[in-house]
């Protein structure tokens, strides 16, 4: 599986979280920075960092893939469009917590979501 990291770099425990969670080995971790530009518009510069990841448009489609979103929700919902919009469907999520009462503040992995399956299911609640 691969994983996109669009927030702060992902710890070992997190790593380890991620795989007991999945059930299959990490092979790559890809961290991609985003620094949003309050002055230009949102959509053009995601889809500019989008392109950075360097991913074909048949491993967009095909490839196992874990999207650690950005914490900025505006460019977290275009980012997920974008997703959408190259691989064909929601991609699964990770969501993070924090540690109750670490000082400093420690994240742990909280669930992977599967918005694919999440979608699914919403159709029949129409």
């Amino acid at each position: 599986m691969l994983i996109l990291n669009f927030a702060h770099p992902l710890t070992s425990s997190q790593r380890a979280q991620i795989e007991a969670l999945a059930h299959i080995s990490i092979e790559e971790v890809r961290t991609i920075p985003v620094q949003i530009n309050q002055a230009e518009p949102l959509a053009e510069q995601i889809s500019a960092i989008v392109d950075g990841v360097g991913l074909s448009s048949e491993e967009w489609q095909t490839r196992p893939l874990l999207i650690n979103p950005p914490g900025f929700a505006p460019a977290a919902f275009v980012l997920l469009a974008e997703l959408h919009g190259r691989s064909g469907h929601f991609p699964s999520l990770i969501r993070l917590r924090p540690v109750a009462n670490s000082t400093p503040t420690v994240y742990e992995v909280a669930e992977l979501l599967n918005l694919q399956a999440i979608r699914e299911q919403a159709r029949y609640r129409r």
